[in-house]
This record gives C-alpha cells, structure tokens and sequence, in this order.
C-alpha cells in the first residue's frame, strides 16, 4: 500500500476513534501521579484555576468554530466516515484550518499541566500531533477530493494548526448558541468530570483517603446542573434544532 492512502486510512481509523485519546490521556496521568513526586501536585487553588482556565479556552475556540458552523460540517461524520456538505472557509477557519483540533488541544492541556511534570506534557504534545496529524491528513484527503480546486486555494492561503496569519473572514451565518448548546454540552462537562477525577486521585495518593477537594466538586456539581438541564431539553424537545445547523 502506498504511504499516501496507509496515512489516508489510518487517519479515517483515528477519527472515527478519536474520543478514545482523552481517556488514555487520563489513565496515563492517574499512573504517572502515583509513580511520580506527588509532593509537586499538592492543591494550589492559583494554578489549578490556570489550568481549568486553559481549558475552558480551548472549549471557547470550539463554541466560536460550532456556533457560527453550517450544518453537516465542523467535525460531524457518521458510522461510515466524514461529512461535508460545503468548506468552511470564513470566521475562525479563515485563521485556521482545524479550529476544533485546536480547541481539544487546549481543553486537554489544561488536566495535563494539573500534573506538574514536564516530560509528560512533552509526551502528551507529541502523541497528540502524531494522532491528530492523521486525522488531519485523511480530512484534507477527503476534502481536497470533493471541493478540488476551491480546497486547494483556501490550504495555500489558510495554515493547518498554528495562525501565522489572521486575515479574518466574517462568518457567513449569524452565531447560534443553540447549535452550541446542542454540540457542546458533553465537552463542557467532561472538562470539569476530568478535573475532579484527577483531584480524587491526586488526594487518594498523598493522603491514602478518599474525598474531593471542595472545589473541584462544587465546580463538577454545578457543571452536571447545566449537563442535565441541556441533556433534558436535548432529549425532550426540538428547541436545540436549529434550521440549516
């Protein structure tokens, strides 16, 4: 098999598979508190909110990228791959080709700093590239082969993960909060659930107890209110539907 269409396939693997990065990110991180100096990872409220805050700036990239995304674009694909009903090339893709990569990079870099170890941040920074370089290859495959020409002008002009320019496009579409609500509402919780997992862990091995830092639980408590309350309108009603998103 030529090495263009084994990256191509390998790619479309990784995407349909793409969620499982976050959870062995975790595991690896539970492993590596209890192997390494737990003195470095005792609770700092400061830095800790530094770290969430990383966080919820990679989950803003990814409302800015959702609420202004058309529908049938943005990261959607089904049990049998990519979809793409037209190319986003205005609002944050006119910086940026994969905004939503960059946001998830960000939204994970966070727990990976609560850590406190440089070599696995340099770890992490490595296996995500080496992940999501595939995946990012099998979707511009997929992309150059449907929009061809009109693909190719947008690349030249448009970086792939890191901004060098900033020509900024207005988005073609008002900004839905709704479309965000619908999309998002996993995302937001995962961040603080990831969190609190790590501060049990992190107080398990210093303490050999079991409890929760007061707030990380409250900050998971009130992120699993908003969880249930978007979940419940999601599930039972059509309001989160929003025509052409």
């Amino acid at each position: 098999m030529a090495l263009v269409h084994e990256f191509e396939n390998s790619g479309n693997w990784l995407f349909k598979r793409r969620g499982w990065l976050p959870v062995f990110m975790v595991v690896a991180g539970i492993v590596m508190m209890y192997l390494g100096n737990r003195q470095a990872i005792i609770f700092d409220l400061r830095d800790e909110m530094i770290f969430l805050g990383i966080s919820l700036f990679g989950e803003a990239i990814r409302i800015i990228t959702v609420g202004f995304a058309a529908k049938n674009t943005s990261g959607r694909n089904t049990a049998a791959g990519q979809i793409a009903d037209e190319l986003n090339v205005t609002g944050v893709y006119s910086i940026v080709r994969h905004p939503l990569y960059v946001g998830n990079f960000f939204m994970w870099l966070g727990p990976v700093l609560f850590l406190k170890s440089a070599w696995f941040t340099v770890v992490f920074c490595l296996v995500y590239w080496l992940y999501y370089e595939r995946i990012m290859f099998a979707e511009e495959q997929y992309l150059r082969r449907k929009f061809s020409e009109e693909y190719d002008r947008w690349s030249e002009k448009v970086s792939a993960f890191i901004p060098f320019t900033f020509k900024f496009i207005k988005p073609k579409l008002p900004f839905s909060m709704r479309n965000v609500l619908s999309r998002e509402y996993n995302s937001l919780v995962n961040i603080f659930l990831i969190f609190t997992v790590l501060d049990f862990c992190r107080n398990y091995f210093l303490t050999e107890k079991f409890f929760f830092t007061q707030t990380w639980i409250y900050s998971l408590a009130g992120a699993a209110i908003i969880w249930i309350i978007v979940r419940s309108i999601h599930k039972y009603t059509k309001w989160l539907e929003v025509k052409g998103r």
